[in-house]
């Protein structure tokens, strides 16, 4: 069954996620490094991962499967979930895919050696009301092309 993953510890969509997951009836679970509040009493639950680097990440990548929805910012992680079969979604809701995962992977690590090198600061832009709305727009088209099959 259909079932979205959250890489929760800094995640701005939390809650766009959960009025898609509560239209179609869908399971959603958090992963995260620490507690956090969430909706209880339905079809949310919050799993807390050791601390440590990748540890979310890993359980998550072990636990989504074909068909389900990663909602992620980490490039590395998309590129293991995609590889499962899984749709995933970036946080402004640009879906990555087969496709564009190799040449974000490649842009991540350019930026990654400028930032270093001290050529570039600074990070994303703000995210935006308009970034919300692509969001939640894309997460609904992702949920109703999988459930067409």
């Amino acid at each position: 069954m259909l079932h979205i993953y959250i890489d929760a510890d800094a995640c701005p969509v939390k809650n766009e996620t959960y009025k898609v997951a509560e239209r179609y009836g869908l399971e959603v679970t958090l992963v995260a490094n620490s507690y956090m509040k969430y909706p209880t009493g339905g079809r949310i639950k919050l799993v807390v991962v050791d601390q440590g680097l990748n540890e979310a990440d890993d359980w998550i990548t072990e636990h989504a499967g074909k068909d389900d929805i990663v909602i992620t910012g980490d490039i590395p992680l998309a590129a293991h979930c995609l590889d499962k079969g899984a749709r995933v979604l970036g946080h402004s809701g640009k879906p990555f895919t087969d496709d564009n995962v190799a040449g974000a992977l490649a842009t991540r690590h350019l930026l990654a050696e400028l930032r270093d090198q001290g050529v570039m600061m600074g990070g994303p832009p703000p995210f935006s009301k308009k970034d919300r709305s692509q969001f939640l727009q894309k997460l609904d088209q992702i949920v109703n092309a999988i459930k067409r099959g």
